[in-house]
Parts: structure tokens; sequence; C-alpha cells
């Protein structure tokens, strides 16, 4: 989550031999009861009922060579767990990419992420020392072993964030070798970028009652007909925007390096390479994104 997914889902799609499901993240192999808790409107879309409809996600695959999804939520130990067992039972055979940020910066863009959409209020730092949730999705030795145990290191492919945006068509082409479709390919959508957090977001104000109707799958149905004076009256009087710019990273940057710093030694340990493209953890400005 927030390292990049959205745009190497694209990325992947474009390909004419692999096809990529959407909705992007379906979160079948998540126990319902957990998707109902954490995200609501997509466990309304009930993909996790019976797996006929979460085939029905792939009937256009047509005679492609390679199927997927991205659902994040695949990766967050504690939170979601049972989710590599589901998965084997499903298929032994399958094969994972997983794509790593700067953690910090990771961190810092999943709490934004929170504010725009899950009615985070706390301020950042707060927020940071308050739920574990924050830094444990960004603890990607702790996610990524269970994995490699049950399914094997040959059928983990681990790539970064930074690596995606230096050097987006190497990187990308890299996958496609390891995924055994024609490596020459060059997307047509090499240069975009998906899912970017803004800079101005909107956080949720004191009609948080109002915040949820809007990003529910009953105003999916009943917005449209919602008179436009009327949807912005809702909308300004549910939210208030933040410049994230106005915000001051730079206590939570503190707050995050020790603790990520010494995730990141395991990782380096449990894949055997090392990371120096991630700046803002190891002393950095780091960028915003």
């Amino acid at each position: 989550m927030k390292s990049g997914t959205t745009t190497l889902h694209a990325l992947l799609a474009a390909h004419p031999q692999i096809f990529m499901c959407e909705p992007k993240e379906p979160c079948y192999f998540l126990a319902p009861d957990l998707l109902r808790r954490y995200w609501p409107e997509m466990w309304e879309r009930r993909y996790w009922e019976d797996e006929s409809r979460y085939l029905e996600l792939f009937a256009g695959a047509g005679a492609a060579d390679v199927i997927g999804e991205s659902s994040t939520d695949y990766s967050k130990l504690p939170r979601f767990d049972g989710v590599v067992e589901r998965i084997r039972a499903f298929n032994p055979g399958a094969r994972f990419i997983y794509i790593m940020r700067d953690p910090v910066e990771r961190t810092l863009s999943h709490y934004w992420h929170m504010v725009s959409h899950r009615g985070e209020r706390r301020g950042l730092l707060e927020a940071l020392r308050a739920d574990p949730h924050y830094t444990e999705v960004s603890d990607y030795a702790m996610q990524l072993r269970p994995y490699l145990e049950a399914f094997g290191p040959e059928r983990v492919l681990t790539l970064t964030f930074e690596e995606l945006k230096a050097e987006p068509l190497t990187t990308v082409q890299r996958v496609f070798a390891w995924l055994g479709v024609d490596a020459a390919f060059v997307p047509p959508n090499l240069g975009e970028r998906e899912n970017v957090t803004a800079a101005r977001v909107e956080q949720v104000s004191g009609l948080g009652l109002l915040h949820r109707l809007r990003h529910s799958r009953l105003w999916e149905r009943i917005g449209p007909r919602v008179p436009p004076g009327i949807r912005a009256l809702g909308v300004k009087l549910s939210v208030k925007q933040v410049d994230r710019s106005t915000v001051d990273r730079n206590a939570a940057i503190e707050y995050l390096r020790p603790l990520q710093q010494a995730r990141t030694a395991e990782l380096e340990s449990l894949l055997g390479r090392s990371f120096p493209q991630w700046t803002t953890l190891y002393g950095g400005t780091g960028g915003r994104s």
C-alpha cells in the first residue's frame, strides 16, 4: 500500500499477455468480518461470498498467460491474518510481486491516505504513535516472511517504488521477464503515475456521518441524482481542506527512523540486499507523494 501498486497494476494490465482484474483490490482472501470492519465499501461488493463470484472478475482474461489482482490488504499483518493460508489452499502455484518503498515515506503517505479516505482526524505524530498499524505495514520483513516460507523465494519477486520511478522501463520489463511474458513489450502508459496523494487533502470535520455516506455504495447509487448545490454543501460540511506542505513532518520522521531502520536491517538480512535509495529512512530529506 502507498508504494506504487496502482501504477504497477496499470503497467501489468497494459501487457497483451497479462490480465489484471478490476477492481484491482477485490480482497477475496481476507476474512469477511475483518473486511467489513476495515473496508465496508469493498465488503459490500461481496466478492468474498463464493469462489465463482471472485472468478467472474477474470472472465475477460481470454487467452492471457498471466492473470492477477493487486489487493494490498494481503500484506497487512497482523491486522489481516490467515491470508497466505487461504491463497495457498486456492492456488499453491501462485506467484507474488511485492513492491516496497522507503518505509518512512510509505508510512507518512499511509497516514494521508487514511485522512482522505478513512476519517483519520488525529495529528500526524499523534496518529503514528497511537496506531501501530501505520508502521506494521512498513515492516516488510514481517509481511514477506510468510509468503517466502509458504511458496518459496522463487515465487516471490521484490522491487521498490524508487526503482519503478527512476527506471520504469527497466523495472517493468524485469517483472515481465520474471512472469515469463514478452519482456520487450513497452507499456504505452509507462510515464503515467497512478493514485498519487494530492498536495491538498480532505480531512473529515465534525460531521463524519456525511463523509461516510459520500464514500458508501449507497452514495454511488443516489449521488448522481442529488442536486449539485446540495452535494457541494455536503462536502463543505463534512470535510476541511488540509495543505500537506503546512504540516511539519520532522517530528514524525525522527520518531519513525529508529524503528524502521531496525526493521529494514531485518529485511536486508532476509533478502540479501540493501536499500540505499531509501534516503528519508537514512537521514535525507526525501520527497513528497
